[in-house]
């Protein structure tokens, strides 16, 4: 089973253009047919093409809500420059028909509740906390099963970026990964995959995640990461450049990863 995760920045390409290259990137993506695609930072108006596409943030102007199609308009304007500022984001997972769907979960990551917990026993100053509440961060999860009968727990998630103390993004993985194997069936390999912004030198999180207790594979050199666990994965593959260039630009400022699960 071929699994690939890959934050697709909204559509835009490196260096920004006016353009959106959003489809492109979703052609290469799915052009040799993975079994599950993960996707993360995708536009609010996208979602509703893939197996499972779950809305983060919604589409705004400032603090007021509007909706996804006026989002689109007001984007198109220049993708480069504009991003997600009215554009909303979401998570989404598209999975080959020769799997069957079972059931799809979704979590809040980072809730109020969760947030003031952690702000306390990380000692978090205030414009950390404020950073934290800026954008909601979900964690979305499909059973699936194959031909054969084997089951799979699959989650995408897409974690807080904060530079500054990437302790955010960590605790939203832990909470994540619970999510997961507490969602999933004895009986279920389980895949935790996605723009996690952290790295394994600096992640508590992914130095336990593959520890005895949670027994899940290696994580990647860099901030996006697909973690197995229930089965015997391959290496984590990012993808060189030159695979998602686009005449003088790369497609998205992250390259998909990929792995096999035996």
């Amino acid at each position: 089973m071929l699994i690939r995760s890959w934050n697709l920045f909204h559509g835009n390409s490196v260096p920004p253009q006016r353009e959106s290259f959003l489809d492109e990137m979703l052609r290469l993506a799915g052009a040799d047919d993975p079994d599950i695609l993960c996707l993360q930072e995708l536009p609010s108006w996208t979602l509703g093409r893939f197996t499972a596409g779950d809305l983060a943030a919604r589409p705004r102007i400032g603090p007021v809500p509007i909706p996804a199609e006026l989002g689109r308009r007001l984007t198109q304007l220049n993708h480069g420059m504009l991003r997600s500022a009215f554009a909303g984001q979401g998570n989404a997972i598209h999975v080959s028909p020769r799997l069957r769907v079972l059931a799809h979960e979704l979590l809040t990551l980072n809730p109020r509740r969760f947030r003031d917990a952690q702000a306390r026993a990380l000692a978090l100053k205030p414009v950390a906390r404020l950073a934290w509440a800026k954008e909601r961060r979900i964690v979305q999860a499909l059973r699936v099963a194959e031909p054969g009968g084997r089951t799979f727990l699959v989650a995408n998630t897409h974690g807080t970026s904060y530079p500054a103390d990437e302790r955010l993004a960590d605790a939203e993985l832990l909470r994540a990964a619970w999510f997961a194997v507490s969602t999933a069936s004895p009986e279920d390999v389980v895949v935790l995959a996605g723009d996690f912004n952290v790295r394994a030198a600096r992640s508590r999180t992914l130095r336990d995640l593959t520890g005895p207790e949670w027994r899940f594979s290696e994580p990647g050199p860099g901030i996006d990461h697909i973690l197995v666990r229930g089965a015997t994965a391959s290496p984590l593959r990012r993808w060189p450049d030159d695979q998602r260039r686009h005449g003088d630009r790369l497609l998205s400022d992250h390259a998909p990863v990929e792995l096999d699960v035996a």
